[in-house]
């Protein structure tokens, strides 16, 4: 048969890379069944497949779009150790690798398929970890996974079903306890009654494809072959290759015979061709998510109270900080992160309560063991009453992490931290004071300058008007402050143009502690006209310019500039009595010196806030920097419950007063005695 006429088949022959080998054709065949080879994944995926399937294998729009379902149904974190299982040409893999995905593996079958993705990420600059591998019994350490992935219809290719429960297994081996399986594989109940039984396109100039397909004779595979022909050697290959087809229920018993829990549906994914033809199993995939069973291990040592109790903000309340005045759905998602993590936290157990009508007689009825306090919006959501927390917990005499009353108190009045940091030589920006029943006050000689309130945090107040430019402005944003915060003093600012720092330290001085990378604020993708500023629209209004535009990276400075930061910080952290973990904002002024702008005790804890960004440079997951929250505290309790001992011994030597349970009395309360 004439493929091309005589001109066209010219042109092809001046064009064609070396000739590719012909091969024989069985001909017609009756039973695609009868010629499958049992082990045709062995030698199928070689430069051909990408040839036959790179319109759709080989499609950058179609990696982007799963790899972005990929990381929203899994919650993957940069620094989550990820197995890209029948990872192939490394597409996914190295996708996870460009959007900043640190700890990535990649293991494939085929010895062609691995080279070329080790090639390609080393072309990058990647350090993806490729290895050739069996699905079945691939050799990674036990519990060194956190997210298993199998993309691209991977799971399915061996002749029986007890094969695909020996890939699960494997997977559940490598996964840490509670670790999540991610997988497409086409839709098998779908696919029965919309499969291709002929079809023929061709894949370049040169070669074409044609092929046929049919069930296998129990309903449960789809038995595919390809011939592949080159317009001038003829046959190219002929070979078949056959995939299960998993309903919704079917792959559901599996998971679960496997031990797997909370399987969940993510919707359908759609391949794309970029030459419109036979998408054959990549037409129509389920994408689904599961959960490894927990692992029994031997609970870690040194835990002093494994019963944590979380404390949060209450939904069911007003919120003046927030959005519309309550808890948006960002809100709810950010808690549910914090629950996800905490439970990969291993010896611990955790109750919440964010429920505050109820707090103090839960408090006294039941008080807690230890409460990890994260409930940073206030007693009932009210910014002034955030010291009220750790006060009723003193009260109760429940320990808990994070800092004290009196340091919450002192660090939301921004004039006295300023204070405390100029006394310790920390530079600071120009200031002005203005109380709120000032009738004039002096005006800053020079603009612009930042106008904000001097109560507060999480930014509220400062919008992207409170840079003025001129005193005009400045009486305005003056006025529009009153109004919305009576009796409030404000401070007009010297308004730092350099760059933008954060600073975070967990731990306590003394014991276990550490200064996390220092995070730079990069404003470079705002748009025009708007100052470089994180104010309440960065941290609340999902729809703003500020919340989609400004983003943090590791801060580039010189080792003596990350040294005076971290050494400030050390110094804020004792000083003003923070305890387990505070961040500090610094900012540069026109000539280069840095400058602190905000002390944060019990700072943003949330997966996406800038602690946890610092401990991801770290090399840290979110559960990582929560388990080092929590020992901080706990060590720190351990150690003043020791100091306690040694010095109520001595002071027991030396009569020094003793209560009613025989622990000896402060001076304060033994003064307030009359002694």
């Amino acid at each position: 048969m004439r493929l091309h006429p005589p001109q066209e088949r010219q042109n092809f022959v001046a064009k064609k890379s070396p000739q590719p080998t012909a091969a024989r054709t069985l001909g017609p065949i009756p039973d695609l069944e009868r010629h499958l080879p049992s082990d045709w994944w062995r030698t199928l995926f070689t430069s051909l497949y990408l040839k036959t399937d790179g319109d759709v294998v080989e499609n950058d729009q179609n990696t982007v779009k799963e790899v972005d379902l990929l990381i929203k149904a899994t919650g993957l974190e940069p620094n989550d150790k990820v197995l890209d299982l029948c990872c192939g040409q490394g597409r996914h893999s190295l996708e996870l690798a460009k959007r900043g995905f640190r700890n990535v593996t990649g293991v494939d079958r085929s010895r062609y398929l691995i080279r070329l993705a080790r090639k390609r990420s080393k072309a990058a600059g990647f350090s993806v970890s490729f290895h050739e591998g069996d699905a079945r019994k691939f050799s990674l350490p036990e519990s060194s996974m956190h997210t298993v992935c199998m993309m691209g219809n991977s799971f399915g290719y061996f002749d029986r079903v007890s094969d695909d429960l020996v890939v699960l297994n494997a997977i559940k081996r490598v996964l840490v306890s509670g670790g999540t399986l991610a997988m497409d594989l086409v839709d098998g109940d779908w696919m029965k009654s919309h499969f291709e039984k002929r079809s023929w396109e061709w894949i370049d100039e040169d070669q074409f494809v044609a092929r046929e397909r049919s069930l296998a004779s129990d309903g449960e595979r789809l038995i595919s072959r390809e011939v592949v022909v080159h317009a001038e050697r003829g046959i190219i290959a002929d070979q078949f290759y056959g995939e299960r087809l998993y309903s919704r229920k079917r792959i559901i018993e599996l998971l679960t015979e496997a031990g797997f829990t909370g399987i969940r549906f993510h919707g359908t994914i759609e391949g794309e061709s970029t030459r419109g033809q036979d998408l054959g199993m990549m037409a129509n995939r389920i994408f689904l998510t599961a959960t490894a069973p927990r692992k029994v291990a031997a609970a870690p040592r040194g835990i002093l109270f494994p019963e944590v109790t979380v404390l949060l903000g209450d939904p069911s309340l007003p919120d003046a900080v927030k959005k519309d005045g309550q808890f948006n759905p960002e809100d709810l998602e950010t808690i549910d992160k914090l629950k996800e993590s905490l439970a990969e936290l291993h010896g611990y157990s955790f109750k919440y309560v964010n429920h505050h009508n109820a707090l103090l007689q839960e408090l006294k009825n039941n008080p807690p063991k230890f409460v990890l306090n994260l409930c940073d919006e206030g007693y009932y959501n009210d910014p002034y009453m955030e010291l009220h927390v750790p006060a009723l917990l003193e009260v109760t005499g429940v320990p808990y992490t994070g800092a004290g009353p009196a340091c919450l108190g002192l660090c939301y009045n921004k004039n006295l931290v300023r204070a405390v940091a100029d006394s310790l030589d920390i530079p600071v920006p120009l200031e002005t004071y203005f109380d709120p029943d000032d009738t004039a006050a002096t005006l800053p000689s020079s603009f612009p300058a930042l106008c904000k309130p001097n109560f507060g945090d999480a930014s509220v107040g400062i919008t992207k008007d409170a840079v003025v430019h001129n005193p005009d402005e400045l009486v305005a944003y003056l006025k529009k402050l009153r109004d919305e915060f009576p009796g409030r003093p404000v401070l007009i600012q010297e308004y730092l143009t350099g760059p933008e720092y954060s600073v975070t330290i967990v731990g306590n001085p003394g014991m276990k502690c550490r200064v996390l990378p220092i995070l730079e604020v990069d404003y470079s993708q705002l748009p025009k006209g708007l100052p470089p500023i994180l104010g309440y629209e960065s941290k609340w209004l999902p729809d703003s310019p500020y919340w989609t535009h400004i983003k943090h990276h590791q801060a580039k400075l010189e080792e003596d500039q990350k040294r005076r930061m971290g050494d400030y910080s050390m110094h804020l952290f004792e000083r003003l009595g923070c305890q387990d973990y505070a961040r500090f904002d610094y900012r540069a002024d026109a000539h280069g010196t840095i400058k602190l702008l905000e002390a944060n005790p019990n700072c943003g804890w949330c997966w996406d806030g800038k602690m946890n960004y610092m401990a991801g440079f770290a090399g840290m997951r979110y559960a990582d920097l929560l388990r080092e929250i929590l020992e901080a505290a706990q060590t720190r309790i351990a150690s003043e419950r020791n100091l306690r001992k040694v010095t109520g011994k001595a002071q027991g030597m030396t009569g020094k007063p003793q209560n009613g349970n025989g622990k000896p009395e402060s001076d304060r309360v033994a003064a307030a005695k009359g002694r």
